[in-house]
């Protein structure tokens, strides 16, 4: 597996100074970034900077409203920047409905981003696990949609936030998620978002799920830091070279 930063990490430092941030993400050891906005750069401008600073762009997560309405230039931005996976990453539901609607366009999406040579996932959060009898709202959205034009970026800390096993989960889709999120949980009651290996979460495990079922990327992110952002994701990073990857 390869270690990638969600960008949304970072987002108050890119806004000031995206290339100089993604140089940094580059400095700490990173081998990929996830992105999630373009900090105004042409895909031109783009690729050339990840090639100087020996970065891959893993991926982009992008929006509901810009996959059903932009989708071909959001396609062609990351064809050229050499992406390989479009990421769903936020939905609200409020119905089991809702949940086979969205299982609908996204599967019509997928078929689009495949015959371009990308990927499309969808990115969970913890509303995915309402539960419709013996189902996860997760799970129709899987279960109505073709494995190829669907695929998993499971995030961990939400499938424990919402009361679940994240290893048990992962197993599930086996074969079906090449991407993966992580940050850790916080030992308090509000379960705060904190740095990779320094939560309750059990990280080894994890690791170790994720070589089993074939995750591609392990992938940071961290919601909001109490310290500054850049040092939260390197001790992530230092934590995940120490632990296995």
């Amino acid at each position: 597996m390869k270690i990638g930063i969600q960008m949304y990490t970072l987002r108050d430092l890119t806004e000031k100074d995206f290339k100089g941030t993604v140089e940094k993400v580059a400095a700490i050891g990173y081998e990929g970034i996830e992105l999630a906005g373009y900090g105004g750069l042409s895909s031109d401008e783009m690729k050339a900077l990840l090639q100087r600073i020996g970065l891959k762009a893993l991926g982009s997560h992008v929006g509901m409203d810009r996959l059903k309405e932009h989708l071909d230039e959001e396609i062609a931005y990351n064809k050229a920047i050499g992406s390989t996976y479009l990421v769903c990453p936020y939905m609200e539901y409020k119905s089991q409905e809702q949940f086979r609607e969205t299982a609908t366009i996204l599967n019509e999406i997928g078929e689009k981003v495949k015959t371009h040579g990308l990927q499309l996932c969808y990115h969970n959060h913890a509303q995915e696990f309402q539960q419709f009898g013996d189902l996860f709202g997760l799970d129709i959205l899987f279960n109505e949609t073709s494995s190829d034009n669907l695929q998993a970026e499971i995030d961990t800390y939400w499938v424990q936030f919402a009361g679940h096993d994240p290893v048990a989960y992962l197993k599930k889709y086996k074969s079906r998620c090449p991407l993966l999120h992580q940050k850790d949980m916080a030992d308090d009651e509000k379960k705060s978002f904190c740095e990779v290996g320094n939560g309750i979460m059990d990280i080894p495990a994890i690791i170790e799920a994720a070589g089993e079922i074939g995750v591609e990327w392990f992938i940071v992110e961290q919601d909001s830091c109490q310290r500054p952002p850049l040092d939260s994701i390197k001790m992530s990073y230092e934590y995940l070279k120490k632990n296995g990857l």
